[in-house]
């Protein structure tokens, strides 16, 4: 396993190869607040992790024991003028943007709080594993702001607009059995096994066609929000990426020969 780091709050290792990325958030003193420095070196581990072509899955952590990440640092945010927060605005947005538009699946795993900020960078992610020590929330209006690196278009697309207004307007945490009832989170398992559990499921996707699956991401997100017949058309041209790759002609080459894939990867 390698290990680079992104600025000082922010770790990427290497699993599988270096197939599974892991960005480990990594500012425990502040249980992983997102300071602008923090926001800048998310969005610039996040570049660097689309622009490889040897990941084929990403895994969001966290290095702190009781928490994934608690949201904005409203410390820095205080001391803020409104023409610096205004400036501050586009960094900050880089980080969630960074973490949604990575062309590869994203796994979030997610324990203690994650809550604001914290738990928006865990919507940007296709799927969310919670260990059930989990405590989520978006509490911006509490604060007298809204949740602003994506809450309020991610979240209803997960569990309705009706659900997302309850839980934005109340400004509730939300604990671990109830948040995968709902919805918030995707896979609940025991305490502290948040993390294995996340990368033993990189692990399987990263088994998989890299140009399959990217190809399938894109026609996931693409199709949300159309209607049945332009939805398949955004599949039908994902499939138009895939049917003619190397990986295709691989994966159908193996399972006529009984053999595991070597995908090209093109």
């Amino acid at each position: 396993m390698s290990e680079e780091r992104f600025g000082e709050f922010v770790l990427v290792r290497r699993h599988e190869g270096g197939h599974v990325a892991e960005l480990a958030l990594d500012r425990p003193k502040a249980m992983n607040a997102v300071s602008s420095g923090m926001a800048r070196a998310i969005a610039g581990a996040c570049a660097a992790l689309g622009e490889d072509r040897d990941v084929r899955v990403v895994v969001l952590t966290s290095t702190h024991e009781r928490a994934f990440c608690v949201g904005a640092d409203l410390k820095e945010r205080n001391s803020l003028s409104d023409a610096e927060l205004l400036r501050q605005r586009p960094v900050s947005r880089g980080a969630y943007t960074g973490v949604l538009e990575l062309p590869v699946p994203v796994i979030a795993a997610v324990h203690g709080y994650a809550l604001g900020g914290g738990f928006e960078l865990a919507l940007s992610c296709d799927v969310i594993v919670a260990d059930r020590t989990a405590v989520v929330g978006l509490p911006e209006v509490s604060v007298g702001v809204l949740p602003g690196g994506g809450g309020t278009q991610l979240l209803p697309r997960r569990v309705g607009a009706a659900r997302a207004a309850e839980l934005v307007f109340t400004a509730r945490r939300v604990e671990a059995a109830e948040a995968r009832e709902l919805g918030l989170v995707d896979v609940l398992v025991d305490e502290g096994r948040d993390r294995e559990e996340a990368l033993a499921m990189a692990s399987r996707i990263a088994a998989n066609s890299p140009v399959g699956v990217r190809a399938a991401k894109r026609a996931l997100r693409l199709g949300q929000g159309l209607d049945l017949r332009a939805g398949l058309e955004v599949e039908d041209a994902a499939w138009r990426t895939v049917a003619f790759s190397g990986d295709r002609a691989e994966g159908v080459a193996a399972f006529n020969e009984k053999r595991k894939p070597q995908w090209p990867g093109e």
